[in-house]
Formats: C-alpha cells, structure tokens, sequence
C-alpha cells in the first residue's frame, strides 16, 4: 500500500523533502507549487492501482483542466486530466500514453467523480553497455476499459519529442505530477512483478 489516506510517510518531494501535498479526509491533493511527490522505494515491472479525481467545478480548458500524471519509473507517464467533454491532442488525453499513444478510447467519468487506473508495466531491460534489449511495455485499463494493450514505448515520454531511451535503475520511484491542477488521489497500491 502506497497511500491509504493516512499520511505521506511513503512519498517525497522530488528535492526529497517531505511531501507537501495536501491530506483530506481519506485523499491527497496536489499543492500547487510545491512539485512532483515520488515513493521512497523504487519499482520496476508492476501491478499498479491509482485512483484520481479532477477538480469540481471544472476550470480552464485542454491540458489546462484537471492536469497531472503517473510517471512509473518517474520517467514514463499515464496521463491525468479532465477528458470528460473537454478536447485535447490524441495523445495527451486522459490514460494517453503520453506523448505517444492516445488511448483505444475515452473512458472518462465527469469532473469531481473518482476515476481508477489499473496499469500493468514492464520495465525496459538494457545489458552491461547501457543499450535498450527490450521497451517499456504498458498496459492501462482506465475505469475497468482496457485502453492501453501491452503497448511498447519507444524511450521516456516527452511533449511532442521522441528522446530515445537512457539506461537507467531497474528500480526507480513512481511519481505524482504537480501541474499547477488541485487533483485529488486515493487508494495507491502496487504488486511488484517477476519475468
């Protein structure tokens, strides 16, 4: 269990100071400004389960509406945002791939409502030399739809640029993005996986 409403002992800010995200009842919500939050402990393949709600009412419009993400490995992210009736790119919209692959359909629920992600990652492997042997591959099931299907990723995910893969840990943290966007998160857990 990575956050069950009882505080951010297990997170911490990208400067690894405390987490300063807000607690409320049994979620946290990002505090704007204070940045990304990441687990203490690193991941590499894993089972992981993230519930999220975007703000009510909803405000702005595109990726300036109910804007966060899901970095596994703090590198490869699922997309967070308000894609309820609200037009975006393809592959910046909610469960997006981001930067990469739009998902196989919009599965979103209204602004306020709490959403969930069942994400299945793989982390790419790399050999002694530091050269990719095998992708990220990413499966997402948004709200219990299948979105995503196994998808390969071509390197860490960027807006509207390619940058190729680096090796890197075979376990890093997950993060939280703050995007300036009051979202809320609730019920975080991950099963770690073994190829």
């Amino acid at each position: 269990m990575l956050f069950d409403g009882h505080g951010l002992d297990l997170w911490r800010s990208s400067d690894g100071s405390p987490a300063r995200w807000k607690l409320k009842g049994d979620y946290m919500e990002v505090a704007k400004g204070t940045g990304a939050i990441g687990t203490l402990k690193g991941f590499g393949d894993v089972q992981l389960h993230v519930e999220w709600a975007t703000p009510l009412p909803a405000e702005g419009q595109d990726q300036d509406r109910g804007n966060s993400g899901v970095f596994l490995m703090g590198r490869y992210e699922v997309q967070v945002l308000d894609s309820y009736g609200s037009a975006t790119y393809p592959d910046g919209q909610a469960a997006a791939l981001y930067g990469q692959y739009p998902p196989l359909v919009n599965a979103s629920r209204p602004p306020g409502i709490w959403q969930t992600y069942d994400i299945v990652f793989h982390r790419p492997r790399f050999d002694g030399a530091g050269q990719l042997l095998e992708p990220a591959q990413v499966t997402v099931f948004h709200n219990g739809v299948l979105v995503q299907d196994g998808r390969l990723l071509t390197g860490p995910t960027a807006h509207q640029s390619r940058p190729p893969y680096a090796a890197h840990p075979d376990k890093l943290p997950i993060t939280l993005q703050d995007h300036g966007h009051p979202v809320r998160y609730r019920n975080i857990w991950v099963r770690e996986l073994e190829r």
